[in-house]
């Protein structure tokens, strides 16, 4: 019996250790994640707490987490086995901030200002309804079938679709929602945002405000081989600064999006492990480091929190977007950008257009060109910001295809070549998801 009690002891003891040093390093991590989300979906998209966490914390490890939202007090809480509790709260006009101990709540803040589009047009260029408009060179019975064939079966849940929208020279010609969605529902686009970050760097440059082809303005770089890096590099993703970005472990990307306070920082005081331009390495945050220097580009942080707004968003009529803010006041430019569907298919159609919105230049047409462009380090796979599908990584797609992309499969195609563009916005990636299929079946409906 003795012998039982020390097997039973030292077992204990084994789970405990084991659990000490694979799991509770992560547990901070995973209520940090839990709260963010809960948090933001609740009180930007008035999600319940039960949809999201059958949805969006419907990962491994998250669904550990217990979480309560506070309606009062516009936070929520997350904690794992009542271990390492995380809170985020909820700011109008900033969205959720996961907050630590020392983040003083009582502290005014700014909040950008906002104006929203307001004249008798149609989608995409006003919101009012748009009427149906009807292709004869679409073949809608072929087109709709690729709608639904992106969506889940009855009874059966691994395509995960939230919505499809397809627009064909400016007119929706197929929209689709699963049950708990509409056209109204602002969907999370992960690092899409990715690509609203690039494009502001794109207004400033055509104002003769910014050169991207400049070193990156960074004070700590000036003594040491960083003072090379251009902003054309960081943009392009080949800076050469040391970055690991692996959802599935704890990493420097999981790190900095749930546990720092000043997001823009992280990238900036990492070493570099090759020289520009030679070695590409996708980094969330170097596009967080590109907030923080964006951020100095104005006097004050109401100027820096308007522009976004009021030069790009607001500007072409994406006025459910929300992009949120970290602790220090740095937009989330890596990934915490919030809009409804159509709304993301407006970014889509600026480019499709080659900048212009509706007569008026947002942005160079050769801002677009630089923005297509392969980096020579990318093997044709990467832009300024966007993916691309230069190097036919989806073979039954127009190889000008260019797209947004972010965490969970969430997708605005642009396809130059047939005036199309396709936002898909769901919680299912390649491979689990085939996107090649399904663009292939959209572009297949388009007779030419």
């Amino acid at each position: 019996m003795k012998k039982f009690f020390r097997f039973v002891g030292f077992a204990s003891f084994i789970g405990i250790f084991y659990f000490g040093f694979t799991t509770y390093p992560k547990l901070d991590l995973i209520s940090g994640f839990s709260a963010k989300s809960i948090a933001s979906g609740h009180f930007i998209d008035n999600r319940s707490q039960q949809m999201i966490e059958k949805g969006d914390n419907d990962i491994d490890m998250i669904d550990l987490a217990k979480n309560k939202i506070d309606d009062t007090g516009k936070f929520a809480v997350a904690s794992v086995y009542g271990l390492r509790e995380r809170k985020a709260i909820y700011r109008e006009g900033l969205g959720a901030t996961l907050i630590n101990d020392d983040f003083d709540v009582t502290k005014p803040y700014s909040v950008p200002k906002r104006t929203t589009l307001n004249n008798d047009l149609p989608f995409p260029y006003g919101n009012i309804e748009p009427k149906d408009t009807v292709f004869n060179n679409v073949d809608y019975t072929k087109l709709n079938a690729a709608v639904a064939n992106a969506f889940d079966k009855k009874g059966i849940v691994d395509k995960r679709t939230r919505s499809l929208l397809v627009i064909y020279k400016d007119k929706i010609i197929a929209e689709k929602y699963d049950t708990g969605f509409d056209k109204n529902s602002k969907i999370l686009g992960w690092s899409m945002t990715k690509s609203i970050t690039s494009a502001i760097f794109g207004i400033l440059q055509k104002q003769g405000k910014y050169d991207i082809y400049k070193p990156a303005p960074v004070a700590e770089w000036q003594n040491d081989e960083r003072k090379m890096i251009t902003t054309s590099d960081l943009l392009h993703m080949n800076s050469g600064l040391e970055w690991e970005e692996k959802y599935d472990k704890i990493c420097d990307a999981t790190q900095m999006l749930f546990q720092s306070e000043d997001m823009s920082r992280v990238q900036r005081e990492k070493s570099a492990e090759f020289k520009p331009n030679s070695h590409w390495n996708y980094s969330s945050g170097t596009t967080n480091l590109l907030s923080g220097i964006l951020r100095k580009q104005f006097k004050t942080h109401q100027e820096y929190l308007d522009f976004w707004y009021s030069a790009l968003i607001d500007k072409i009529g994406m006025n459910s977007m929300i992009v949120e803010t970290d602790m220090a006041g740095n937009y989330v430019g890596s990934s915490y950008g919030w809009a409804t569907t159509r709304d993301w298919s407006k970014f889509g159609l600026l480019y499709l257009h080659k900048g212009n919105w509706n007569g008026e230049q947002i942005l160079d047409e050769s801002w677009v060109k630089y923005t297509t462009t392969p980096t020579n380090t990318s093997n044709g796979r990467y832009g300024g910001h966007f993916w691309l599908n230069a190097s036919g990584h989806f073979p039954d797609v127009p190889r000008d295809m260019y797209y947004c992309s972010g965490f969970q499969g969430q997708m605005v195609a642009i396809i130059p070549s047939l005036d199309l563009v396709i936002v898909r916005m769901g919680l299912t990636e390649e491979p689990e998801f085939d996107f090649n299929g399904m663009l292939k079946e959209i572009v297949g409906s388009l007779e030419k």
